[in-house]
């Protein structure tokens, strides 16, 4: 009785009759037909318009009606979950030239109990070529967006206006008449302003697509036309597709949004029929300390017995490898690292994006014929998986070509890294031998620039909210010394983030002798480092500013957060989720007596039979728990 009534209280709020009523199973979304496009609201506020839907020439939307339950219940070899369950409703609507017209294609709409997705199918034939669908954005509200690049390495900067000067970037820029940019890249994180729902919460959305598949393009966002209307518009198309990919909005309180798994629950079930052989697993890896690839042997070895002293399942044999100097090869290099006990990945240049000027090898992977003689050449020799580089963007070739990749790497029992790609929408789900992508302004940009210095703290306290909510991220994490460009957070800080960072191979940044030099419960934490999940909560956190995150391995928490702020925090805790189990705890944060500046913050490294109620953290600083419950 209690349901039917919260129900009838939520549509009489946003204006809908019970006869019919579009919404969620657990009735906190309910979707409007309006005005041809739709209307959500959360908790009986409108929070969500998207005032265009279709095609040129076959946008009129008729009534939506029911079409079953949707019930996603299935297991992830990474991520933030390993068992995602999540219930939807189902509807569809003809779209055609007028209302009630039947017309060549048709929306399916799902309404989530945490966020919509809908999509275009054909009836007959292709789908049209231009979309309308569209999101309207009102200005004042808070939003953190991305500019528009190939690779998604970018910042997301807080802003209340769609108003903004364009950064330059290798990628390009792209401007509205008035000069401000207007192509940004998913996802998208919306602060609802003024959402005065029923119970008084706020609400978030978070803006992305999902479940991209052959003969597909990406899609990304424009307000050329209109500032507050952001336009999905498909990349470049060479084929006719007979349906479009999910455009999926997460919506709810924050920590719905970070938890999510809408990304891989419209997604394609698993393609892979022998999933045993996939690992998840932290990565030793030389660019950051070099600013190199792997031609030279000896560094490589470094890399290796680093992952064989920390006890690290992986190494990463960068760029270059096929110009090895004094006379070795790459084959020296993946049987001295099997002899260590330590499993070897390679890296590829794409050569769809940057080819001259790049490092290689390139040109292995492009036809069908090189790429199988490649990889089986790889997994004859023990090679675990690859990385492969330097893509051109959202267009339905780039697309093709990264779905060929992941499914000739399976038959080869190959995990993949893509890099200098676009971002995760879904495919961890259908080929789960993708274990990161990068897609990310990460880690090794301190090597390019010095504007990384003084943002990545900022930024660092926003990919939670974020780039990370969609799918795994190789922001390669954890460096305690510098590299070209110094790097201004704590010790405790750069650990944090190999937690609050979901990634199924971490990849860490550092130089090998960094990592010797720290205590040896640091070396400890390491070696038991997780890559992947079984549970994620959000414990607290504003974009930008903080965030605490809570992750399970078995019976074990990893409890990471930073201040992303230039000032010192006192973060509260809440240990709710722990659900009244007893448990002991390491807790590894920055010493808060003797601070000297970064990177040369000392630790306050102790073991706790209690919990504390909050921490203090310095400025850019953090601090780690790892919790094991009895």
């Amino acid at each position: 009785m209690r349901n039917w009534l919260v129900c009838f209280l939520l549509l009489a709020a946003f204006g809908l009759n019970a006869v019919a009523a579009v919404m969620s199973p657990n009735g906190r979304l309910a979707v409007e037909e309006r005005d041809g496009g739709l209307a959500v609201a959360y908790k009986g506020h409108c929070v969500l318009q998207v005032p265009s839907l279709g095609f040129e020439g076959s946008q009129a939307l008729a009534n939506l009606k029911f079409v079953r339950e949707v019930a996603s219940d299935y297991e992830m070899l990474s991520g933030k979950r390993r068992h995602c369950v999540n219930k939807a409703r189902e509807y569809e609507a003809l779209l055609g030239p007028d209302v009630g017209v039947e017309g060549k294609c048709k929306m399916v709409l799902r309404v989530y109990n945490d966020g919509i997705a809908f999509r275009y199918e054909s009836i007959e034939g292709a789908l049209p070529p231009k979309e309308l669908t569209s999101y309207r954005i009102a200005e004042g509200t808070n939003r953190w967006m991305q500019q528009w690049t190939e690779a998604y390495e970018g910042f997301f900067p807080p802003s209340a206006t769609a108003r903004v000067k364009p950064i330059p970037s290798f990628s390009g820029i792209s401007k509205s008449a008035a000069g401000y940019n207007c192509h940004w890249g998913y996802p998208a994180l919306v602060e609802v302003a003024n959402a005065e729902t029923t119970d008084g919460a706020a609400c978030w959305l978070l803006i992305t697509e999902a479940g991209v598949s052959r003969g597909q393009s990406a899609s990304s966002l424009w307000n050329d036309e209109r500032e507050e209307l952001f336009r999905v518009v498909p990349a470049e198309n060479e084929g006719k597709a007979v349906c479009s990919p999910w455009r999926v909005v997460v919506i709810g309180a924050l920590a719905d949004v970070v938890e999510s798994t809408l990304v891989t629950d419209v997604s394609q079930e698993c393609q892979v029929s022998d999933t045993a052989w996939i690992k998840p697993g932290v990565v030793s890896w030389v660019y950051w300390a070099y600013n190199h690839g792997s031609n030279d042997y000896n560094i490589i070895k470094k890399y290796v017995d680093m992952a064989a002293r920390l006890r690290l399942p992986y190494v990463l044999i960068d760029a270059e490898w096929d110009e090895m100097k004094d006379g070795k090869t790459v084959e020296d290099a993946i049987r001295y690292a099997r002899s260590r006990g330590v499993n070897p990945m390679i890296w590829y240049n794409s050569s769809v994006g940057w080819v001259d000027g790049a490092p290689g090898p390139k040109f292995r992977l492009n036809k069908a014929a090189d790429r199988e003689r490649e990889f089986a050449w790889c997994e004859r020799l023990g090679v675990a998986g690859v990385k492969i580089d330097f893509f051109s963007g959202d267009t339905q070739r780039n697309m093709d070509y990264c779905i060929d990749l992941l499914e000739c790497a399976a038959r080869h029992h190959l995990l993949v890294n893509f890099h200098g790609a676009t971002i995760p929408r879904g495919w961890q789900r259908t080929y789960p031998n993708l274990l990161s992508t990068e897609a990310v302004y990460g880690a090794e940009w301190y090597n390019n620039v010095g504007t990384f210095t003084d943002k990545a703290a900022r930024h660092n306290a926003t990919l939670p909210f974020t780039r990370n909510v969609v799918g795994p991220m190789d922001y390669t994490p954890c460096a305690f010394s510098d590299s070209q460009h110094p790097h201004i957070t704590t010790n405790a800080h750069e650990l944090a983030l190999t937690v609050l960072f979901e990634s199924g191979l971490q990849h860490l940044a550092d130089r090998p002798e960094s990592y010797y030099a720290q205590p040896a419960a640091v070396q400890r934490f390491f070696a038991s480092l997780p890559a992947a999940w079984d549970d994620t909560r959000l414990v607290g956190g504003y974009p930008g500013e903080w965030i605490v995150m809570a992750r399970r391995s078995g019976n074990t928490w990893y409890v990471a957060g930073i201040n992303g702020s230039d000032a010192q925090r006192t973060v509260a805790l809440n240990w709710d989720f722990l659900e009244g189990h007893s448990s002991t705890s390491t807790q590894f944060a920055d010493a808060l007596d003797g601070l000297q500046p970064p990177p040369n913050t000392q630790w306050d490294i102790q073991e706790r039979r209690s919990l504390p109620s909050a921490v203090d953290c310095l400025p850019r600083g953090g601090f780690v728990f790892v919790v094991k419950s009895k």
